[in-house]
C-alpha cells in the first residue's frame, strides 16, 4: 500500500546536518509517509549516516547516483515517490513535528489547492542578515492563493524545502527544469511560476512549521543560477508569456538599478516598455535605454488602454508608498499592476 506522503530529500556531502534533519522527520505526528533520499554522489560520511538510519527507519529509501546536480537529483527522487503528495526537505533543515500532518490535511481538504507551504523560521538567528530577514518576513505574510499569485514576480512566494505539493501536478508540468540550457535560472522559482501560470493555487499553513538554515555555502549563495540577474531573467520570461503576452503598453515604476535591470531582461524577451516613472527628480528627464523617465505624478496620463505597470523598486517601504498611487490611477494589483522587486 502506498504511503500518503513522500518526503523528497536530495543530499550531497551532508553528514554534519543530516542526522538533525532525519530526527525531525522521525518525530512527525503523521506516521504514514516515506522518505526518498537521493544521494547525489556524496564523498563524505553521508552514505554511512544513511546506512545507519536505514537499519532503524523502515520508511527510508535511498537512491544513490553519480554527482549530477540538484535538478537531476530532484527529478530522480520525484520519479521514485509513490505518494499522492510530495513534501520537500533539505538535509540542513528541520521540520517541526506537525508539519507533514497539517500540510497533508490542508491539501486533502481542498482539491483546488496544489501547493501548500508554511511559515518558516531562519536559523541560526545570530547570522541572519537584514536582506534574508526581510525576505523571511515577506514570505511569511503571504497567505491566500490570491496573495501568492499577485506577488509571484516579487520573489519566490514559497521556500522550496517548506512545500508539499500534489505529485501529479508537478509531473504534469514536466517536473524540475534547468533552463535555459546555458546560464539557467533557479529551478524552484521556475517550477512555481509554471504552476501558477497553469492556474495552480498556492497557500500556507499559518504557522511556523519549518526551520530553514542559512549558511555561507548554501547553493543560493554559491551557484550562479541563483544570482540576482538570473532571478530577473526568470521573472521577465514569465511576464512576457503571461501578463505581457498580448503585448500591452508597459510602464516601469523605478528608473534605478532594479528597474533598469528588469527592462534589460524584458528587452531580451522582446517586451520593451514605453516609459519609466520615478520619484527621484534627478532621474526624471533621462532616457536609459532610450526610454523616457517621467515624474510619478504623471503616471495616469501615461496609461494607454490595457497598459500594465511593473513596479521595480527594491527600497524598503516602497510598496506601502506606491500601492495607493496605483489605486488612484485605477490599477489593480495582480491584473494591471505587478510588483517585480
Amino acid at each position: 500500500m502506498s504511503p500518503s506522503v513522500s518526503v523528497l530529500l536530495p543530499v550531497r556531502d551532508a553528514e554534519r546536518t543530516l542526522p538533525t534533519c532525519l530526527r525531525s522527520l522521525e518525530r512527525q505526528t503523521l506516521r504514514d509517509f516515506e522518505i526518498v533520499v537521493v544521494d547525489d554522489g556524496s564523498t563524505d560520511g553521508t552514505p554511512t549516516v544513511l546506512n545507519g538510519w536505514m537499519r532503524r527507519e523502515p520508511r527510508l529509501r535511498v537512491v544513490r547516483t553519480e554527482a549530477r546536480g540538484l535538478v537531476p537529483a530532484l527529478n530522480e527522487g520525484l520519479h521514485e515517490c509513490r505518494a499522492p503528495f510530495v513534501a520537500r526537505m533539505d538535509a540542513d533543515d528541520a521540520m517541526l513535528p506537525a508539519r507533514l500532518a497539517k500540510q497533508s490535511v490542508l491539501l486533502s481538504s481542498d482539491r483546488d489547492l496544489g501547493v501548500v507551504s508554511c511559515r518558516v523560521r531562519c536559523f541560526p538567528k545570530g547570522r541572519i542578515a537584514g536582506g534574508f530577514r526581510h525576505y523571511e518576513s515577506w514570505l511569511n505574510r503571504l497567505q491566500t492563493p490570491e496573495e501568492h499569485r499577485a506577488q509571484r514576480f516579487v520573489e519566490s512566494p514559497v521556500a522550496h524545502p517548506s512545500v508539499m505539493f500534489r505529485t501529479d501536478l508537478v509531473r504534469r508540468v514536466g517536473g524540475y527544469r534547468s533552463v535555459p540550457e546555458t546560464d539557467p535560472w533557479p529551478e524552484d522559482y521556475d517550477l512555481w511560476l509554471r504552476l501558477l501560470e497553469d492556474g495552480v493555487r498556492f497557500t500556507k499553513v499559518p504557522e511556523i512549521l519549518h526551520l530553514w538554515r542559512d549558511r555561507d555555502d548554501r547553493l543560493t549563495r554559491s551557484d550562479p543560477r541563483y544570482g540576482k540577474d538570473r532571478f530577473v531573467a526568470c521573472k521577465a520570461h514569465f511576464l512576457a508569456r503571461g501578463p505581457l503576452s498580448d503585448r500591452p503598453p508597459v510602464v516601469v515604476w523605478g528608473a534605478g538599478q532594479t528597474g533598469r535591470r528588469l527592462v534589460k531582461a524584458l528587452a531580451r524577451e522582446c517586451r520593451v516598455p514605453e516609459a519609466f516613472v520615478d520619484i527621484d527628480p534627478k532621474k526624471v528627464g533621462r532616457r536609459p535605454y532610450g526610454i523616457p523617465v517621467h515624474r510619478a505624478e504623471e503616471l495616469s496620463s501615461l496609461l494607454q488602454p490595457h497598459a500594465i505597470v511593473l513596479v521595480a523598486v527594491s527600497r524598503r517601504g516602497a510598496p506601502e508608498m506606491i500601492r495607493p498611487k496605483l489605486a488612484e490611477a485605477g490599477l489593480v494589483e495582480g491584473r494591471s499592476a505587478f510588483f517585480a522587486a
